[in-house]
């Protein structure tokens, strides 16, 4: 697992974003980065109250830090307004106040997202209320509660991973030819033989996810982006995209070695298990329910806006961006629209030629429909970023503020189609 930094007593988080140098599978080492170590960041513990945070940035290119699903004024979001240049430090006094929930950071600078997260510079946030026992969910860090970054990475002949996209991998979103699990290629995570939480992040550029266990036994959904669900829903799949997270239960008294796979038309292996006797189980059984509640935000809703993600192909030919939403690139000199702070609007989001995740800064929503039809089961909670396979309509509340000079962005999250410039940007006042 990831270091865990634990914010609860102190109300301080201290970040340091730093190069380093990571061999992966045995290769060569190369150059990556990090927040405090050489790939990835430590998983960020915190509760509900005053944060003071602390980002030094000794990397040689500005960076940002983007608190992906913490709920905070657009002052406090980390988006590509609040760069933190070379050997500067930012030091946002924050006032946490939201639903226990797995979120996560990376950085946010505008045409430099894809191959800054890419290179390392992300990692996971728990945001709790200590009352997980009460809820009967594993909470033991690393032993019965994984927190598990899913990223697929390009590796060349010589075992080094390279980033060099083609205008093709630009179209499609940069894929890779193998699989890392919290920055390392082939791990098994041993569990014990009981109920274990896992907590996916897809942390890939652009990869979209269809998880399953090779061995047919499911996985209970107990919470999405946003937080918990009413009651666990059990899942033969699970879906994904990135930007997203899923919190599973996974029941292994029977033992055994399953693999979580992906992409059943043509599977692969994307982390292997295996139970260990010896480790305490600690719960044994599944919560028959949980105190997630997402609201039913219908009727509420005081505006329709209407968007498309567009790839212009022409534009591409021709060398030009031709990644837009709703036929603009992303401008940060212009806002878009304005949102009334404390309102409830209905957005109705269509994808071109390929699927979009689609990611709000600022506020939590909820999934109405897709392509016409109910939400999947793992779009029926909270949710943050949401993939829209065609059409999707989402019923957003605007509780955070956020102004011209750090307003919040609206962006498909295939890092390299936000960079080209699918993403826009909006006040909340």
């Amino acid at each position: 697992m990831p270091p865990l930094l634990d914010t609860r007593d102190t109300g301080r988080l201290a970040l340091t974003a730093t190069s380093g140098s990571t061999a992966f599978a045995g290769g060569p080492g190369m150059p990556t980065a990090g927040f405090n170590q050489a790939y990835l960041g430590p998983t960020i513990l915190m509760q509900n109250g005053e944060l003071a945070a602390e980002v030094k940035n000794t990397l040689g290119e500005p960076i940002s830090t983007h608190w992906h699903g913490l709920l905070v004024p657009g002052e406090h979001d980390g988006g590509p307004h609040l760069a933190i240049a070379p050997g500067a430090t930012w030091q946002p006094e924050m006032s946490i106040g939201q639903d226990p929930a797995t979120i996560w950071y990376h950085s946010h600078i505008h045409e430099r997202t894809a191959e800054q997260v890419y290179f390392g510079l992300a990692g996971v946030i728990h945001v709790t209320d200590g009352q997980d026992d009460a809820r009967g969910l594993p909470s033991t860090y690393g032993l019965d509660d994984l927190t598990l970054v899913l990223q697929d990475r390009r590796f060349d002949a010589s075992g080094r991973m390279v980033y060099d996209p083609s205008m093709m991998d630009i179209m499609h979103g940069f894929a890779g030819n193998r699989m890392l699990v919290n920055g390392q290629v082939g791990a098994t995570a041993v569990v014990p033989q009981g109920i274990v939480r896992l907590r996916l992040l897809n942390g890939s550029n652009a990869r979209i996810y269809t998880l399953y266990l090779d061995d047919t036994r499911p996985m209970h959904l107990v919470a999405t982006d946003g937080g918990f669900l009413p009651a666990p829903v059990a899942l033969d799949v699970l879906r994904l995209a990135p930007g997203e997270r899923a919190e599973v239960l996974v029941d292994f008294s029977s033992g055994g070695t399953p693999v979580l796979m992906s992409d059943p038309g043509q599977a692969y292996g994307v982390l292997q298990f295996a139970t260990d006797s010896a480790l305490s189980a600690r719960i044994t059984r599944l919560p028959d329910q949980l105190d997630g509640a997402p609201a039913d935000l219908s009727g509420a809703e005081v505006a329709t806006r209407q968007f498309t993600l567009d790839m212009g192909m022409g534009g591409m030919m021709m060398g030009g961006g031709g990644f837009a939403i709703n036929g603009r690139p992303f401008d940060m000199r212009r806002i878009d629209f304005e949102v009334a702070l404390g309102s409830v609007e209905r957005w109705q989001i269509r994808s071109t030629m390929v699927a979009h995740p689609f990611h709000v800064h600022g506020v939590r929503f909820r999934a109405v429909t897709e392509n016409g039809g109910p939400p999947r089961p793992e779009n029926t909670g909270w949710k943050d970023t949401v993939l829209v396979p065609g059409e999707a309509e989402i019923l957003a509340r605007f509780d955070q503020p956020a102004s011209r000079e750090t307003p919040f962005m609206f962006h498909c999250h295939i890092l390299e189609h936000e960079d080209a410039g699918m993403m826009g940007q909006f006040t909340v006042t």
